[in-house]
């Protein structure tokens, strides 16, 4: 059997798949390793889900961990496409494409622009073409979705030189939105068409306005800290207060340490950037927190009905808008101006249809590991034609 595996790494995990090739990829076993750093901890989709505690583990240990659990079902030889999640594809990369020398070049120069994400998808890229190395490598591109949006949401009021330069709104999460607008072209054509905004929520979280199955506005911007708080990203800044951190006499590095990894949820709170256990949690801090968090999305959900011109559906995706009910009814209520009206018993069953009003509220599970599976199979299909 020919395997597709698709490697996923994002800033506090790494996410796998394993596919059979095929005109639609068959999926054979998915899991990941979450909460890198000191409580790191291995999961497995199977049934029933395994765990495993790992401790300290950084990206690199945990690719390691995940070729070690799988090793009987990934035979090396087995293995003829690597589909990779690249956070960055500049103004440039606009569709999937093969990896080789010249693009991966190409892309370590926009690093900066997603330290958090850009320098650990291509150490998974350089892995793989070691262990793989007769398998065709493919990059799949979080920036591609919001290619083409209109220029007032792509530009800053800055030097128009900036803009030339390639200072821009870019986008992200764009493999989740594409699969979620796929999944409504398939399921619900009519919906796809209308006017949606999705809301990508887990440790890193945006939302997007979308027109006819187009990015017409997101959230996040030149890079993947804009926007909406995260788990330890800030959100949206007055750049002003930068300004004050470097008159306090902060470096660089350490305004950069602060913003993408002590900020969001964890810094609001001090206590962690895990929904779950602030949602568990009693102390004040942790209530702030999420009252900041949730304030945010409302605000943003306005901003991009705005956008659009009204909402005709609003769909919920990733860890947080998937798995949490009191986050989405927290979000929702008090939206009926909106037309947004929550079904409380469907939304605390995270049923797939939660809306009560005309608006639309959905719950769609993201699969951004079957748009990377497409894309590989694609291109050795076309590969094989050639």
């Amino acid at each position: 059997m020919s395997l597709i595996f698709t490697l996923n790494a994002g800033s506090s995990s790494v996410k796998f798949s394993i596919y059979a090739h095929g005109s639609e990829p068959k999926l054979l076993l998915e899991g990941q390793v979450e909460e890198l750093g000191p409580n790191a901890e291995l999961v497995l989709q199977t049934h029933p889900k395994t765990r495993r505690p790992l401790g300290q583990m950084d990206h690199q240990g945990a690719l390691a961990v995940i070729l070690q659990a799988v090793s009987a079902e990934l035979g090396r030889d087995k293995v003829v496409g690597v589909g990779h999640r690249i956070v960055h594809g500049g103004t440039e990369f606009a569709a999937p494409l093969r990896l080789d020398e010249p693009v991966l070049k190409r892309l370590a120069e926009f690093s900066t622009l997603a330290p958090l994400h850009q320098p650990f998808n291509l150490q998974m890229v350089e892995t793989a073409q070691k262990l793989f190395p007769q398998a065709v490598q493919v990059g799949c591109f979080d920036t591609a979705f919001h290619q083409g949006h209109p220029w007032v949401n792509d530009t800053f009021a800055l030097p128009r030189y900036f803009y030339e330069e390639g200072v821009r709104r870019y986008g992200f999460h764009g493999l989740s939105y594409d699969y979620i607008t796929g999944t409504l072209a398939k399921e619900r054509p009519a919906l796809r068409a209308s006017k949606l905004v999705v809301a990508h929520l887990g440790n890193g979280a945006s939302m997007c306005a979308i027109r006819d199955g187009r990015s017409v506005g997101s959230t996040m911007g030149f890079t993947a800290l804009d926007g909406l708080p995260m788990g330890t990203r800030c959100g949206q800044l007055d750049p002003g207060v930068i300004l004050y951190m470097l008159d306090q006499g902060r470096t660089s590095e350490e305004i950069t340490h602060i913003l993408f990894k002590e900020s969001g949820l964890k810094g609001l709170s001090g206590i962690t950037h895990d929904m779950r256990s602030l949602l568990a949690s009693d102390a004040p801090e942790a209530e702030q927190a999420i009252s900041y968090y949730v304030f945010r999305i409302r605000r943003e959900l306005g901003a991009m009905a705005a956008i659009l011109g009204g909402i005709d559906a609003l769909v919920f995706c990733g860890g947080v808008g998937e798995n949490a009910p009191e986050i989405r009814a927290r979000v929702i209520n008090g939206m009926d101006f909106l037309g947004l009206s929550l079904d409380e018993a469907a939304n605390a069953n995270n049923a797939a249809e939660i809306g009560a009003g005309r608006t639309e509220i959905l719950v769609i599970p993201t699969n951004e590991e079957l748009i990377m599976a497409r894309a590989v199979a694609e291109q050795l299909d076309a590969e094989a034609v050639i």
